[in-house]
């Protein structure tokens, strides 16, 4: 298989490791269909919150799980460096739309936060962790995690840019931060108008 088939196939099955809605999966066996409670959301935290934390935690593993493994295949066949550079860019916002848009589910997915904490584990650690602490900080002063989510997204681009990464990466950063804040735009109605859970 030529490099050019090889990166369109990494591609292709990032995405389609990204759409499978592993909350979604892991709640039927609870017979629950975890989109027609609380926020409606198929990711850890709104399984957390109605199934309870330790199923949550499983979900939050996999969804993270699906943003890593892409990333970490692309080093392993070592393709970014054989072919296009805005392949990394590819490679790691493809599982992050196809948890947002899965093709299973009609394109109605999840918000992406996990998935692309699990993209930037495995290319930035240092990063990845930053963006962390920046949830963090901003749940215990809020407790609303769609604030701290959001937050996060953006501090990576920005942080990208500042360590002076290359600008796949940066580019990578930002789109996925667009992403998750669109996403969210329900949530950030909620928080314009005060009524925002922690959602």
């Amino acid at each position: 298989m030529s490099d050019v088939a090889l990166a369109i196939a990494l591609v292709a099955g990032a995405y389609l490791l990204g759409s499978i809605p592993f909350g979604l999966i892991l709640a039927r066996r609870r017979g629950v269909d975890v989109r027609q409670v609380g926020s409606g959301n198929i990711g850890a935290t709104n399984v957390a919150r109605n199934l309870g934390k330790k199923l949550g935690l499983v979900v939050l593993v996999l969804d993270v799980a699906k943003g890593a493994i892409p990333v970490l295949a692309l080093r392993w066949l070592a393709l970014d460096g054989r072919t296009h550079p805005l392949l990394l860019t590819a490679v790691g916002i493809a599982p992050i739309l196809g948890h947002c848009f899965p093709v299973w589910l009609r394109l109605h997915g999840g918000k992406g936060v996990a998935t692309a904490l699990g993209v930037f584990l495995a290319l930035e650690p240092a990063v990845a962790g930053m963006a962390v602490g920046v949830f963090a900080v901003l749940y215990a002063l809020f407790r609303v995690v769609s604030l701290g989510s959001m937050s996060a997204s953006v501090a990576v681009p920005v942080l990208l840019w500042a360590l002076g990464r290359p600008a796949p990466e940066v580019m990578l950063g930002a789109l996925g931060a667009v992403i998750i804040i669109v996403q969210h735009r329900q949530n950030i109605r909620r928080l314009l108008r005060r009524a925002e859970l922690g959602v």
